[in-house]
């Protein structure tokens, strides 16, 4: 009965939940085996010495669930997490968080496809806006568009640059008829935030604000984007030519430690699971329109410009 305790006989309750699976000679979780942990979550997959390691279900009591691989009890590798609200994530993940290659779908039908980093957008990725069959493309910093990209609309399509989020300085619509409208977006002070009537009382109240505000803000970071709205001064109009084309938006260096390779891995039986993508119905493109093949296509080109970097 002692061996049984230790191995794969019944439930075993301990300070971490109950638990039915394989362990080790010290009593670790070791192997394959499931729980159900006190907090009402529930495992089942791969151990290694008393940690998630190698495959795995996790099931949240709040109906959330995160299907792939663990590394030291933390979702690392490629998985796919769903969320209470329908929105889900298929993609790559490390020490818990988002990042490398991913895919994230909406409630509202929105999918973002490309680079992340800590949890966040970061990196060369697209945005499909499904409501209106719009698309962008290009970088994104910290979470927030910045750079260049391009907005693809039915029928046509801007290039530019945006600064936190809002277009920004040059660029050109680009039209099915074969032409270009070139200019430039301003960023002007929102209309809607503007005060009218004003009296002598209450402009000195408003300058005297103004001043604390400036303030506040020479102490922290200037944003020049806050309250202002991005608007479009054409210019002139031309025959499409391709170099008239603004920056095409690059790939962005990341420093990241590099995993070790002594770690020990546990994966004993290969757990199935079915393999997330993206349906043509989904993405609106052909049977190759997959994030897995995207995210290979991601990884080659990554590695194809540090080789000739280096």
């Amino acid at each position: 009965m002692a061996d049984e305790a230790k191995g794969e006989g019944p439930e075993d309750i301990d300070t971490i939940g109950i638990y039915v699976g394989k362990r080790n000679a010290e009593g670790d979780r070791h192997g394959e085996g499931w729980a159900h942990l006190p907090n009402g979550d529930y495992y089942t997959g791969c151990y290694c010495r008393g940690q998630r390691n190698g495959k795995g279900l996790y099931v949240f009591k709040n109906a959330a669930r995160y299907e792939g691989e663990w590394r030291r009890a933390m979702k690392y590798g490629v998985g796919r997490m769903v969320y209470p609200d329908g929105s889900r994530y298929e993609g790559d993940w490390r020490h818990d968080v988002k990042q490398g290659f991913g895919a994230y779908y909406y409630p509202n039908g929105d999918i973002y496809e490309g680079a992340w980093f800590k949890g966040k957008r970061h990196g060369l990725g697209t945005y499909l806006f499904a409501e209106y069959q719009v698309k962008f493309m290009g970088t994104w910093v910290e979470g927030t568009i910045q750079g260049p990209g391009q907005i693809i609309y039915p029928r046509y399509r801007y290039h530019g640059s945006w600064l936190k989020g809002k277009p920004k300085g040059p660029g050109c619509f680009v039209f099915d008829t074969n032409c270009m409208q070139h200019g430039f977006y301003l960023l002007i002070k929102d209309p809607a935030n503007m005060e009218f009537g004003e009296g002598e009382e209450e402009k000195e109240e408003k300058e005297a604000k103004d001043d604390m505000r400036m303030e506040e803000e020479e102490a922290e970071e200037f944003d020049e984007t806050a309250g202002k709205v991005a608007t479009w001064r054409a210019r002139n109009v031309t025959a499409y030519m391709a170099e008239f084309l603004p920056q095409e938006p690059v790939p962005l260096p990341v420093h990241d430690s590099v995993p070790s390779l002594t770690d020990e891995s546990c994966v004993l039986t290969e757990l199935q699971f079915d393999q997330p993508s993206i349906s043509p119905e989904e993405e609106g493109g052909d049977d190759n329109d997959s994030w897995l093949l995207h995210r290979q296509q991601f990884l080659e080109e990554t590695e194809q410009k540090d080789a000739d970097k280096a």
